[in-house]
């Protein structure tokens, strides 16, 4: 759990900052070559929330079960982005391209962040 929260950690901080820093480049890459500058500025938003979840879970990497709020709202982010993009993309608006983002940013974390939540709900179950 700690190694898989310090994955997670790593990798949200380098992608956020890879969006923050490099916007274009980073839309470009995602198949989303028309992007405005508000498009930019809402991407860079965006990376800057996911490199906050990256700290986040290097904190809740040094107790996860404990932590497991964090962990939690992480899972809901990893569900509900996938959501929002199906959305997006039937209206046309994101091109197909982008759900390459979403297998390393939403789908690869589903088991470990499930079995986390599963490992903290046991340790809770019953109340104490």
């Amino acid at each position: 759990m700690q190694w898989t929260l310090r994955l997670a950690a790593i990798y949200n901080l380098i992608w956020g900052a890879w969006v923050i820093f490099l916007p274009q480049q980073s839309l470009d890459f995602m198949g989303y070559q028309e992007a405005t500058g508000i498009t930019r500025t809402i991407w860079q938003g965006m990376g800057m929330v996911i490199g906050v979840y990256g700290l986040g879970y290097y904190w809740a990497s040094f107790n996860p079960v404990k932590h497991w709020p964090i962990v939690a709202v992480g899972m809901l982010g990893k569900l509900f982005g996938p959501i929002g993009f199906l959305m997006n993309y039937l209206k046309g608006l994101v091109p197909v391209d982008m759900v390459f983002m979403l297998i390393f940013n939403d789908f690869i974390w589903w088991v470990p962040f499930s079995l986390i939540l599963l490992k903290a709900h046991r340790a809770s179950w019953p109340l104490k």
